[in-house]
Parts: structure tokens; C-alpha cells; sequence
């Protein structure tokens, strides 16, 4: 350890009182320097080393803690593009419970949900029945486009409908109308408990209430009875006053344990109604995601085309909460004239923009007014835009019966970034304009969705990981005693051909020659989201114990002072991180 000159045969060195950093000088034919050439006692000497001084040269005799790890700039500003498996983060201090980890986080810049979690807008991913819960486990769904403006307003509305506060627009009959068509409308709309008022509608006066126990036991012949025969009169009914207050209507409700609260004014005209089983859900599921109204949040996914126009009004009048411009590639003209008019027309009205990876992206969509951003360009587990082939295929070959003209092959564009690169560079930039990012694409565990929230992004959206529950679109089918369900990329030929809607997500709409961006596969049956999205819940919570961060918030905050630390992974660090060393294994995750 210390620095010196000398001259000998046999060796050179220096010999230093100081046991660190010393300087000294010798001569001679031989080696004086004991501590070296071991004719003493020493590091290397025969003779055994005094203890204390032993521990003093191990220990360096200083209590300081060495800089570890990298910070987000110096992790992600190297010039190399970064995915979620090619780094770790280091740990922290815990003085906190995993369960008392806040995930409350910003979809946009007015929709903040309790858990950061949104099913992607997909035709093999969310529906309405996704849609419903997600919402109810504190995230929110997303309705895929690649389908008629009617079907996907339906969508939205079911999602809407599904649980209330006050419900200001409910369905209403007069007593003149037939059992028949109590049933008509529990078939449309999923319930039977529907209020009578001697018009038929909103604001008339309250004659009574139809439910199930009035007609499950309705014979054929019985279908072509009026109402008035059948229902349960005003008289039995347990009504409030308007202008109570929600709580006190849930508490009458709660007293009178009646199905339905009916709310009229002086004038006993019905003015709304409660469910009890609202009541329920509310109990059942304390984190869901609700607007003003006390209705489950809903986004839905449109394009940028002219015709997309037309799909807006019908989605603004389901009740749509958030809109998000569906494109592969955001940064276009055609995107920003597209937020420039729903801004115009419904200023009030969240829009999430994207598909972005870089900064200079980001700047033209937020400059154009979204309230929210959408990170990710080839990275699904289902996209190939990315990948880029050494040659055209052989096996080009004509794929769809609809479009006799189109042909597809394994087309890659070679286009985009890695993830983990792309969500903290958007990120980084739309943090100063107060615009949340949503992490999409490549998220394939927990992990994974730990990781984006710490590069900065406020939200994860999930497609595979959600693919194949029993909310998700589609029929289970077996192969070879597993049971999948079918998952495509929009991008996929089948998405493409089922509806125009896919198509011009990728701006393929008028081309003769389809190019494929995605593939069509199948996933592994997960079960029900109900018991997936706990499980998520809790492991992002664990994650964000075991950094240190007592909520979201607080780990973006650590991430941008450069008080979380990340550390890069070699290929065999992946491999040690891993199962590894056994003979077989059986993985559960919950």
C-alpha cells in the first residue's frame, strides 16, 4: 500500500510505518523490507500478524459507506436502449408494512386511481365484463376499437351501469306495460328491479316496483299481464325524500332491507333510485374506481380517421371517462388534429395520447393538449415492429377470405425502443408539464411493473398478463391438456381482418398490402382477474417495501433526487436471479 524506491537482486520495494499510504526508501543486495519478502512479521511474513493491525488493514479503519449503484440518468444515458431484464433495483430501508404502501397514482391529469393498473384496449383483452373488473379492483379497462362505434358505446355503457350512487337514469315502466317486457329488459340489461311510474318514465308519479320475486314463478301464459296486476305497490314502499344525502339514502336502505330505494319529491315523482346491491359492491370493494357519480371509471380506445368522429358522440354519450388515441406511432398529424377537436368539443373530456418513446414525440402530443401519455412501440409480447428481417420470407402467402388482395408475411420494421429506455425518457420530459405516462407493452411479471414505476411512469398497462382470464374476451379451448385462450397483437393479420379499426391503428386502412405487426398465439389460463390482480396489488407492495417507498409518490420522488439506485444485469446475473440448480420445480405465484 505504500510508494517507494530502491535498488537489489532480488526485489524492490518501500517499508512504511503508516499501515496505509506511507512512502519509504531502501538499498541493499538483499530485501530489508520485511513486510514483503515475509523474514518478519507482516502481511505476507512467517511470523503471525498482530490481530488488531490485521483488522485495521481489512477495515480500512473508516466507517464511511461507499457510493453503490447508478442513478436513473446514469443508468439510462449511456446511449443504450435498456428493457426491464436488464437491470435490478438495489434495496432500501424498510420501517413500514408491505400492506400500508400507498399505489394511489394519476391516469391523467384529473382521473387518479388506487391502483396503477389498466387493461389494454385489445379484442382479446377488454370488453366490458374486463372492463367492470378492473375498475373494481382500483385500476381501470380500456375498450378496444376494433369493432362497430355501436358495440363499443354498448360496452361502455355496461360498465357504466353497472354500479351507481344515486341512478338518475334508470329504466322505468308504466303498469300498463307486460311481464314480457320485464323481461325483455332484464335480458338487455342484466336486472329486474325496475321502478313503475303512471307514465313510464323519469319524473312521473310512483305507482310501484317490479322485481324478481314478482315474477320468477310467472307461468307462460302469465307473460301478456299488465303490471299493475303483478307489482308491488307504492304503499309497501320504502322511499327518501330528494335532496337527501347519499350516505343517509344507504342507510334507509340499509334499515328497510328492501332491494330498491326509491328517491321522489313532494310530488311523489320519481326523481332516482338506490340498489341495495351497490351497497354490497361498495363493502365488497372498497379501492374501486369511481367517477362523481359513483359509476365505475371506463376509458375506450378510438383512432384518429375522420370516421372515428362519429365513434366519439357515441362514447361521450355512454359516459366515457378517458379516451386513448389508438396508434401505433403518435406522433402525427393526424393525432394531434384528432385531440385538437375532442378538446374543442368536450373540453372536459380526458385524452391519453401515444403511442410515443422519445421526448420530441411527447412534446407534440402534450403541446396539442392530451392529459396523458402512452409509452411503448414494440415491445408486447405479441409485436414485431421492432424486429427487423434479414430478408422477405418465402412463405408470403394470402391470408384473408375478406380481403382476397391482401397478402402478409413476416414484415418487421425495425422500428422503436426498449421499454425500460423509452418509459423514463417520456417521463422524464412530461413530468414538467405535470402529464402521467402509462407504461405499455413488455411487462410480463410484477417485476416488471415494479420497475416501470420506478423509471417515472404513473401507470402499467397489461395485455398478455391479463390475456386469458376469465374476464377476457373469448372461449377457452385445450391443447394437449392445457387450457388457453387465444390472444393476438392488433397488428396481427386477424386482428386486421376482423375490422377496420385495427387497421388504421397502424395506418394500413387503404394499403393493398397488408404489414403485419403483431401475431396472433394463445396464453395459459390465469383464472379470474379477481384473484390475478391481488396478487399484483401485493407485489407491487412488496416491491416498493423492500425499495423503501412508502408510496408511489415517494418512489418517483427518490427516483428523480437519485436516492434509488439501479444496478445493470449481465446475461448470467439473469440466469442467477432465476429458478436455477434443480431437477424440477413447481412455480405458483398466488
Amino acid at each position: 500500500s505504500g510508494t517507494g524506491t530502491g535498488t537489489g537482486s532480488s526485489c524492490s520495494g518501500g517499508s512504511s510505518s503508516e499501515p496505509r499510504g506511507g512512502t519509504g526508501t531502501s538499498t541493499g543486495s538483499g530485501c530489508d523490507t520485511r513486510t514483503r519478502c515475509g523474514s518478519g512479521t507482516g502481511p505476507r511474513g512467517g511470523d503471525p500478524l498482530d490481530p488488531a493491525r490485521a483488522e485495521y488493514l481489512i477495515s480500512g479503519g473508516t466507517g464511511y459507506v461507499p457510493e453503490d449503484g447508478m442513478s436513473g440518468p446514469q443508468l439510462l444515458g449511456s446511449g443504450a436502449g435498456l428493457t426491464y431484464n436488464d437491470f435490478l433495483i438495489l434495496p432500501g430501508y424498510i420501517d413500514f408494512t408491505s400492506d400500508q404502501v400507498d399505489l394511489t397514482s394519476a391516469l391523467t391529469k384529473k382521473i387518479t386511481l388506487k391502483t396503477p393498473l389498466v387493461s389494454s384496449p385489445m379484442d382479446t383483452v377488454t370488453e366490458a365484463n374486463m372492463a367492470i373488473a378492473m375498475a373494481l379492483m382500483g385500476g381501470i379497462g380500456i375498450i378496444h376499437h376494433n369493432c362497430t362505434p355501436e358495440f363499443q358505446a354498448n360496452q361502455v355503457r355496461r360498465v357504466k351501469k353497472y354500479e351507481q350512487g344515486f341512478i338518475t337514469d334508470p329504466v322505468v315502466l308504466s303498469p300498463r306495460h307486460r311481464v314480457r317486457d320485464v323481461f325483455e329488459a332484464k335480458a338487455r340489461h342484466g336486472f329486474c328491479g325496475i321502478p313503475i311510474t303512471d307514465t313510464g318514465t323519469l319524473g312521473g308519479r310512483l305507482a310501484g316496483i317490479i322485481s324478481s320475486r314478482d315474477i320468477d314463478f310467472l307461468g307462460e301464459s302469465e307473460q301478456e299481464l299488465p303490471l299493475e296486476q303483478v307489482m308491488t305497490r307504492r304503499e309497501e314502499l320504502v322511499v327518501a325524500p330528494a335532496g337527501v344525502r347519499l350516505k343517509e339514502a344507504n342507510e334507509i336502505l340499509q334499515r328497510s332491507k328492501k332491494g330498491k330505494l326509491p328517491i321522489v319529491n313532494e310530488q311523489d315523482q320519481l326523481v332516482a333510485i338506490i340498489a341495495r346491491t351497490d351497497l354490497k359492491k361498495n363493502r365488497n370493494y372498497p379501492l374501486a374506481s369511481k367517477d362523481s357519480k359513483k359509476q365505475l371509471l371506463c376509458g375506450a380506445a378510438i383512432g384518429t380517421h375522420p370516421d372515428d368522429r362519429y365513434r366519439l358522440e357515441l362514447l361521450v354519450q355512454a359516459g366515457v371517462d378517458a379516451l386513448v388515441l389508438d396508434s401505433s406511432q403518435g406522433n402525427s398529424i393526424f393525432q394531434i388534429e384528432m385531440i385538437q377537436h375532442i378538446k374543442d368539443k368536450f373540453p372536459d373530456l380526458q385524452v391519453i395520447g401515444g403511442n410515443v418513446v422519445t421526448a420530441a414525440q411527447a412534446k407534440n402530443l402534450i403541446d396539442a393538449g392530451v392529459d396523458g401519455l402512452r409509452v411503448g412501440m414494440g415491445s408486447g409480447s405479441i409485436c414485431i415492429t421492432q424486429e427487423a428481417a434479414l430478408r422477405i420470407p418465402p412463405d408470403i402467402k394470402s391470408l384473408s377470405p375478406k380481403l382476397p388482395s391482401t397478402v402478409s408475411g413476416s414484415f418487421m420494421l425495425a422500428v422503436g425502443r426498449p421499454q425500460a429506455t423509452a418509459v423514463y425518457k417520456v417521463a422524464e420530459y412530461a413530468r414538467r408539464f405535470s402529464v402521467p405516462v402509462i407504461a405499455d407493452g413488455g411487462i410480463q411479471t410484477v417485476g416488471h411493473i415494479a420497475k416501470a414505476l420506478a423509471l417515472g411512469a404513473s401507470t402499467v398497462m397489461m395485455g398478455s398478463l391479463l390475456a386469458a382470464t376469465s374476464e377476457a374476451p373469448g372461449e377457452y379451448f385445450f391443447t394437449d391438456g392445457v387450457r388457453l385462450k387465444k390472444y393476438r397483437g392488433m397488428g396481427s393479420v386477424d386482428a386486421m381482418d376482423k375490422h377496420l379499426g385495427s387497421q388504421s391503428r397502424y395506418f394500413s386502412e387503404s394499403d393493398k398490402i397488408k404489414v403485419a405487426q403483431g401475431v396472433s398465439g394463445a396464453v395459459q389460463d390465469k383464472g379470474s382477474i379477481h384473484k390475478f390482480v391481488p396478487y399484483l396489488i401485493a407485489g407491487i407492495q412488496h416491491a416498493c417495501q423492500d425499495i423503501g417507498a412508502k408510496s408511489l409518490t415517494q418512489l418517483r420522488v427518490m427516483m428523480y433526487s437519485g436516492e434509488l439506485k439501479f444496478e445493470k444485469r449481465t446475461l448470467c446475473a439473469q440466469l442467477e436471479g432465476g429458478v436455477h440448480g434443480l431437477h424440477s420445480y413447481e412455480k405458483r405465484l398466488f
